[in-house]
């Protein structure tokens, strides 16, 4: 799992809690203070009623008939009340009024017939001098038939003679609250999903050192040259750096012990066959034999010399991790300097040397690496063609690459071969010797390649006999 997703997941699980919890107290409180916001101006509303009506008592007798007429003229009237999203048309609000005894005399929703003795909580409290108020269902079945009650006593010489409750239907209450409740649900979802994509782009942005610094490690891993990646902050660099120092010390290690081994693999040919011929000259040699054995260390000598050449040019190249310094190099011009190395030997071997040169052709680069490795392709084409046969080398672009080609005539690359030729130290025995060369030159080549960001490539020719080695810059 990714650290993005763990943000992402981890932030979510907090986030759903949290604004759960926050969300329950909301409409807890939303609703309560709605209900709050309705019962205030009712506890108003009775004690009106409650002083209009002990004023029209006469001898503690209460008249409804003040009220009845007042709520009945009420209710009769065409509203046109537009409260925020809320319709009103009418009067809904419900008076009913008992005596001293808790029998109902006036009830204007129909609800409790006159004479009948009620026992709701509002009428008992109301009557016993404490605040009465209660919320009951209209229907049982309807969740929205609340209907709040509230009482107030009526009064006369200090004594209580009866209560007045006037009954609110909550029906647009609830309306007001259920609409809150979905308004404040869905402000909820949207802000969680606008943290969970800011957070997102916030874990991507402070995952991205590592995602790249992770890319760089597997490249590593895999034998590529890799570039060092530029990060932000001084952890992440110090972080890189530790990396990188790890990264040299384990390659020096392997370095030197891959080199030794191979080294000493390669270098105990000519030694053995130096040593043997000084053996056999501190004898009694006749002097064709001696001058061929002396020929032979001579050989010897100069192969030992260029194996370590091209270990010295190889280890040289593969410290860097990145060119120091570019700068314009015309392919065509290095080349001519490779050229003109090579063609005496080319000349010696009776092979002959053509080119075709299209277009521009200046990368950015070292010059010297891009000749030694030109030089390589072409040693080598060199070494493998037949006597009387032709190397072409072609220079052109092809898209945003300048591509250096060159052909032999040769025998080609066998099956096994295939996947081993840019190896440390492997080669193939020459077609008119039967010796193999150094096995350096093919990998200096892709080392060079891949410091100016191209690539290598050796394959057989398609349609003719020969190998095609191309080098391929970015232009």
């Amino acid at each position: 799992m990714s650290l993005t997703t763990r943000f992402l997941l981890g932030f979510a699980v907090v986030a759903t809690v949290g604004l759960s919890l926050l969300f329950t107290q909301l409409i807890h409180r939303v609703e309560r203070q709605y209900f709050e916001a309705v019962e205030e101006p009712m506890v108003d509303v009775a004690n009106i009623l409650a002083e209009v009506i002990a004023a029209d008592a006469e001898d503690d007798r209460i008249n409804p008939q003040v009220v009845e007429k007042a709520v009945r003229a009420a209710q009769a009237r065409e509203l046109n009340a537009q409260i925020y999203n809320l319709h009103k048309t009418r009067v809904d609000m419900q008076v009913y009024v008992t005596n001293a005894y808790g029998q109902v005399l006036f009830d204007s929703a129909g609800i409790e017939r006159p004479g009948m003795a009620s026992n709701h909580r509002d009428v008992n409290l109301t009557l016993m001098g404490e605040y009465g108020a209660r919320s009951s269902r209209a229907s049982p079945r309807d969740p929205l038939s609340i209907v709040m009650y509230v009482g107030a006593p009526i009064r006369r010489g200090g004594r209580i003679i009866g209560m007045v409750s006037v009954a609110k239907p909550q029906r647009g209450v609830l309306g007001f609250v259920w609409e809150t409740e979905r308004w404040l649900k869905w402000s909820i979802i949207t802000t969680v999903m606008l943290m969970l994509l800011g957070i997102y782009m916030a874990a991507r942005w402070a995952t991205r050192p590592l995602e790249v610094l992770t890319q760089h490690a597997l490249a590593v891993s895999r034998g590529e040259r890799s570039t060092p990646p530029h990060m932000p902050g001084r952890q992440m660099k110090t972080l890189a750096k530790a990396l990188e120092d790890m990264r040299d010390a384990l390659e020096g290690r392997e370095y030197v012990e891959h080199y030794v081994q191979s080294l000493t693999h390669e270098l105990k040919s000519p030694v053995a066959a130096i040593l043997g011929a000084g053996e056999i000259l501190q004898g009694d040699v006749p002097e064709p034999k001696r001058a061929r054995f002396l020929q032979n260390i001579r050989n010897e000598a100069a192969r030992l010399r260029d194996l370590l050449e091209r270990l010295l040019h190889l280890a040289a190249i593969e410290k860097q991790k990145k060119l120091e310094a570019k700068e314009a190099v015309d392919l065509a011009v290095v080349l001519d300097r490779a050229w003109d190395h090579l063609a005496l030997v080319a000349l010696a071997k009776e092979v002959r040397l053509e080119r075709e040169v299209k277009g521009e052709l200046v990368v950015q680069g070292d010059p010297w690496l891009l000749e030694l490795a030109v030089g390589n392709l072409l040693q080598n084409a060199i070494d493998f063609a037949p006597k009387g046969s032709a190397i072409t080398v072609r220079l052109y672009r092809f898209d945003t690459k300048v591509v250096c080609e060159i052909d032999d005539a040769g025998p080609g690359i066998p099956e096994y071969a295939r996947e081993r030729v840019f190896e440390r130290f492997y080669s193939l025995p020459r077609p008119d010797s039967g010796k193999k060369s150094t096995g350096l030159g093919l990998c200096f080549v892709k080392e060079v390649a891949l410091l100016h960001g191209g690539s290598a490539e050796l394959a057989n020719r398609e349609g003719a006999a020969g190998a095609r080695a191309m080098l391929i810059l970015p232009g």
